[in-house]
């Protein structure tokens, strides 16, 4: 009996191993693919459709208007270059494009070296997030609130700035009232505005450089000074490319500030490119001149842009 239940034990235990089914194979022939390219368009659709929508879409209708004599109550007529000949002898024009070009250099110049000098005291004092956090909320205001604040702050009168001035020097300042003072006013305005945020980008890109760098400096004698000229400033030219860029494209696209503060004034001594073209466009009607004037900006701009990087070589590091 007992032998009997060991030869059964040892059948069941000698028995057929039950194997699980295999995974089913995923399909990866033409129709899998098929599949997977309509899910990808359904994906970007969206940002397809804005970019046509809101981007090109207006900028071709823009180049097409740019071309032709437009009016908004009436349909547009095909002129070919009269408005690129009437912008070549627009003085109003140049005189524009002169202002916006010296807004433009005091607003780069002034923002990026006092926002590099901020980076750089920030990161050898190793501040925390939320100080860093503080300094860019002034570039999360809207340009109007700024303009008004700071127009009621410089006002000659009432101002808490031109009240100190006054009781220092014993007369009132006026900013924008000036034509010496309205358009440095008005840089200094978008220098407090986009300091912060550039000295973040630029306190990021410290961030990246090796401490051993400096370490291997120290050894070597070198001062904080000529650290900073030899070593922060070359192996931060990526950055300050970047920052330059966005500064120039946003100092010559500026208006909220303008609108609101000067209107371009006194005697057109703050207006800025963006500013005439808003005028002929809104005030005069003038659409196909304005969209001249928007392309010549654009075509400006991008090879300002380019000029830059080009000069400054952003994509190479001298780490290499």
């Amino acid at each position: 009996m007992v032998t009997t239940v060991q030869d059964t034990s040892a059948q069941v235990v000698r028995g057929p191993a039950t194997t699980a089914p295999p995974p089913p194979r995923r399909r990866t022939g033409p129709a899998s693919r098929r599949n997977d390219t309509w899910v990808a368009w359904l994906l970007v659709a969206p940002a397809v459709l804005g970019f046509g929508v809101f981007f090109a879409y207006p900028m071709l209708r823009g180049v097409y208007l740019s071309f032709t004599e437009f009016h908004i109550l009436t349909p547009p007529v095909w002129t070919g270059l009269e408005n690129v000949q009437e912008l070549l002898n627009d003085n109003r024009f140049w005189h524009s494009l002169g202002v916006t070009a010296y807004f433009v250099v005091l607003s780069v110049v002034l923002g990026v070296g006092v926002s590099l000098v901020t980076a750089v005291v920030l990161h050898r004092l190793g501040v925390s997030t939320t100080v860093r956090g503080l300094m860019i909320l002034p570039f999360l205001i809207s340009g109007v609130v700024t303009a008004l604040v700071w127009t009621w702050m410089l006002d000659p009168q009432l101002g808490i700035v031109n009240q100190l001035i006054t009781w220092i020097t014993g007369e009132p300042v006026m900013f924008f009232s000036s034509n010496a003072w309205a358009v440095p006013t008005l840089a200094a305005l978008n220098v407090w505005k986009t300091m912060g945020y550039n000295a973040v980008l630029i306190f990021a890109g410290l961030q990246t450089i090796p401490a051993t760098i400096y370490e291997a400096g120290r050894i070597d004698g070198a001062s904080e000074l000529q650290m900073f000229r030899s070593l922060t400033l070359p192996l931060l030219r990526p950055i300050l490319v970047m920052v330059v860029i966005l500064n120039v494209i946003g100092a010559t696209q500026i208006f909220d500030i303008v609108q609101v503060s000067t209107k371009g004034g006194p005697a057109d001594a703050s207006l800025v490119l963006q500013m005439y073209i808003y005028d002929k466009a809104f005030g005069q009607f003038d659409f196909g001149y304005a969209a001249t004037m928007s392309l010549a900006l654009f075509l400006m701009l991008v090879a300002v842009t380019f000029t830059q990087m080009r000069m400054a070589r952003a994509s190479e590091s001298d780490t290499a």
